[in-house]
């Protein structure tokens, strides 16, 4: 079992030989919802396909599930060589979706990632080849090593589930999730850090951290496993998203979430806090958390475990404060903010 054990397997095959029962319906197509406890039961297939080939958290795990269930993009940020890659290969090998991968440099354009327009002499017509974008789970390695210019091109992709390219709008498949990387800006060379703008797109921010002792030597005992095979289907992952979407949050709940926003942009350390849309995605993370729990309506807890990966990477802190500011942030408003 390999923390970071994907080497540069060929991402095609994360999809099945042969087509599954529950294949991807059409764009257009509605799927029918999942109960919460037939979400749950999906989570703990996911958890168990995931963890075939990678040594990760629990904590961790269960931020990534509820950003995909939430139609959420992830953000990694950790040292190299901590399994970032495999976590992001794991998720789209789990449910056979399909994957690909953009390693970020300081040349990379945003063509590189949406695709362009070309100009084909046999056809006498343009015709648009799609970028790598075009896929249900997109890792973008080391996004900070990409200019603001390319970083920006992710904008529309993450928030509209489409790209433009020549004023030509094309659709992105679903499900779709980003997975992006970023080494510490500390000590790192060539890096861009990410702006606000860029930041709010993404559901949560979480690190995985190095294995304990005995993980680690596991990891050097075993041979790495192969690639994860498929727990579930896209189909089964849409209909959870949409059973997530059911997921009751009473008006005393939505309340407090709002409290706990206005309580990051009231807090001293924080020179602008918490956006109104990473309100909208710590109610669609909890809901998942919920859901995956077996059930249908939505506590307090639910918002108060996702809230550090949700909204800490989003507060804006001044000038003077530390560098875990957000995090401070966050756990002071939790603290200071009644539940009930």
């Amino acid at each position: 079992m390999g923390i970071g054990a994907s080497a540069e397997r060929d991402p095609e095959r994360l999809r099945p030989a042969v087509a599954l029962e529950t294949a991807l319906p059409p764009a257009d197509e509605q799927v029918a919802p999942l109960t919460s406890d037939g979400i749950a039961q999906f989570g703990d297939r996911l958890r168990h396909g995931i963890r075939q080939g990678m040594l990760i958290r629990d904590d961790v795990l269960d931020v990534a599930l509820a950003a995909l269930l939430a139609r959420g993009h992830l953000l990694l940020e950790d040292r190299p060589g901590v399994g970032k890659t495999q976590l992001a290969r794991s998720i789209a090998g789990s449910v056979a979706g399909r994957f690909s991968r953009v390693q970020a440099t300081v040349d990379l354009l945003p063509t590189d990632i949406l695709g362009a327009t070309i100009w084909h002499a046999a056809t006498g017509a343009f015709q648009f080849h799609p970028g790598p974008v075009f896929a249900n789970v997109v890792l973008v390695d080391e996004l900070n090593r990409a200019t603001p210019k390319t970083q920006s091109g992710l904008l529309e992709a993450m928030q509209e589930r489409q790209v433009t390219v020549d004023g030509q709008s094309h659709p992105l498949e679903r499900p779709f999730m980003v997975i992006a990387t970023q080494n510490p800006t500390e000590g790192y060379d060539g890096t861009y850090p990410l702006p606000p703008a860029q930041l709010d797109r993404f559901l949560a921010r979480v690190s995985l951290g190095y294995p304990t002792a005995e993980q680690e030597a596991a990891l050097l005992r075993e041979d790495p496993e192969p690639p994860t095979a498929p727990t579930g289907s896209l189909r089964q992952l849409l209909a959870a998203q949409a059973g997530v979407d059911r997921i009751d949050a009473s008006d005393l709940l939505l309340r407090y979430v709002v409290a706990v926003l206005r309580g990051t942009r009231e807090h001293p350390l924080a020179e602008a806090g918490a956006s109104p849309r990473s309100g909208l995605q710590l109610l669609g993370a909890a809901r998942a958390r919920a859901a995956l729990l077996g059930r249908d309506f939505v506590l307090p807890d639910d918002v108060q475990a996702l809230a550090p990966a949700v909204l800490a990477h989003r507060v804006q802190a001044v000038a003077a404060a530390p560098p875990e500011a957000g995090l401070e942030v966050v756990a002071d408003v939790l603290r200071q903010v009644p539940a009930r």
